[in-house]
């Protein structure tokens, strides 16, 4: 009887198919067709995004990928992950697992190791996991802020639009707008004012130095007075004034009797009296003291 009949055929070609496809599901899946790597698992709170065959990677290169996700039904708040790393791969103790996605939506899991190069994880220990806080979940954390700014947002804008709408900001504008004229009329003045001080500068320099050198001169003349001699001759002077102060308050000299002296302001006195009266009596009787006549007879 032959062995390889045709329904043998059928089966082997049946087997070899199934075969086939599961090793080229795996294949594409990223999975490795002959096993070269160790397993570890990861325990998440969410693993949203995350399927079997995601990629891992430390440091940006692929180093597994992920075999499996179970779920425990009667301890939901941990989901693990079952993860494949190279046989090569040691991953410190202290690492964690952050799954995270680019801007095309990829899930994957990065590994990030910690600084302990004495201890590892065991293969089959469980590495703490986590989502990654990327710039999405960021954003997605500062929402309620923005949420709860957008009524004072409002607000400001309500209250710019009014600011916009006062006529007095308007007529500002317009003010602003003749400063900046009259500034740039102040600018051109300036202008033309540096360079008359330019221009004028160097000849009011050229008079200083004359200044200069004529008080320079004035100083060489002062320093050729006698200091000396000038203060002598005013000591002398003052003390010639000081003698004649002595005297006038004294009873010596002419001025010192006229000063101190009562009787000889009373015999002044008394005489300007009596020519007060002989000038009066003069002009009554003028004829007591001028004898005229033309005949030679007195007139008695």
């Amino acid at each position: 009887m032959k062995f390889f009949t045709k329904e043998v055929q059928i089966a082997l070609v049946t087997i070899v198919a199934i075969v086939v496809l599961y090793f080229g599901l795996n294949f594409l899946k990223g999975l490795s067709i002959f096993s070269n790597s160790n397993s570890y698992c990861v325990a998440f709170d969410d693993v949203s995004g995350l399927a079997a065959s995601s990629p891992v990677y430390a440091n940006g290169y692929k180093v597994g990928v992920v075999e499996s996700i179970d779920y425990d039904y009667s301890h939901p708040e941990k989901i693990v992950a079952i993860i494949g790393l190279n046989k090569e791969m040691r991953v410190p103790v202290g690492s964690r697992a952050e799954i995270s996605s680019d801007l095309l939506g990829n899930i994957k899991i990065n590994l990030v190791l910690s600084d302990n190069p004495l201890q590892f994880v065991a293969v089959g220990d469980t590495i703490r996991g986590m989502m990654e806080q990327g710039t999405l979940s960021k954003a997605a954390a500062m929402i309620p802020a923005v949420e709860a700014m957008l009524p004072k947002i409002d607000s400001i804008l309500t209250s710019l639009n009014i600011l916009l709408a006062d006529p007095a900001l308007r007529n500002t504008l317009y003010n602003v707008e003749g400063m900046t004229a009259n500034l740039n009329r102040t600018s051109a003045e300036l202008r033309v004012l540096s360079a008359s001080l330019n221009r004028d500068v160097p000849s009011m320099m050229k008079k200083a130095d004359g200044v200069l050198d004529n008080t320079q001169q004035l100083t060489a003349n002062l320093n050729t007075i006698d200091v000396a001699e000038m203060t002598a001759k005013v000591n002398q002077t003052l003390a010639n004034v000081e003698e004649m102060t002595r005297k006038l308050n004294s009873n010596e000299g002419t001025l010192g009797l006229l000063m101190r002296d009562a009787s000889l302001y009373n015999h002044l006195s008394s005489t300007a009296a009596d020519a007060d009266s002989l000038l009066i009596d003069f002009k009554a009787h003028p004829k007591r003291y001028i004898h005229f006549s033309v005949f030679g007879k007195k007139d008695k």
